[in-house]
């Protein structure tokens, strides 16, 4: 077999194991941008997405159901002096774990739609929260913490 020949076949073996490649959604990232100038941060969970948005100058944490496409209104959650930094949202859309600068404190805070309250989750021992990842039945949450100039992950169990 010629060298030609034998890097033909060998091309055309690669491409027979390679996979399908994700592609966008080109209608609902439309839909998507539609709705805010600029997002970031998003947290996939089953049928619902949350992220933050860049409305009129200012972000604030979005969610969509991807099921009817259409926003959810959060009321209550998205407070003129509160500026969002991470959102994770549960699997049913119900509970949103947020970390958020609120006068000039990072705090860790749990949102529950069905009833619209914000409730602050206090870290033991203290610290600078950044990250957070809600698990699907929205009971735990993982979040990312500064503590004396190392970063540190705490495990949080939801009543």
């Amino acid at each position: 077999m010629t060298p030609t020949a034998s890097l033909l076949l060998l091309s055309l073996l690669l491409l027979g194991c390679s996979g399908p490649r994700p592609t966008p959604l080109p209608d609902f990232n439309g839909l998507l941008r539609q709705n805010a100038s600029s997002r970031r941060d998003p947290a996939l969970a089953q049928r619902w997405l949350a992220s933050l948005t860049l409305r009129g100058g200012r972000e604030r944490v979005d969610l969509v159901n991807l099921g009817s496409r259409q926003p959810v209104p959060l009321p209550g959650l998205n407070r003129a002096d509160a500026q969002p930094i991470s959102v994770s949202v549960s699997a049913d859309g119900m509970r949103l774990a947020v970390v958020q600068q609120r006068n000039e404190r990072t705090e860790l805070v749990l949102y529950r739609r069905n009833v619209g309250t914000v409730q602050r989750l206090p870290l033991e021992p203290p610290g600078v929260p950044r990250s957070v990842s809600l698990n699907a039945d929205g009971r735990r949450l993982a979040v990312q913490v500064s503590r004396g100039g190392r970063w540190e992950v705490d495990l949080i169990r939801l009543p």
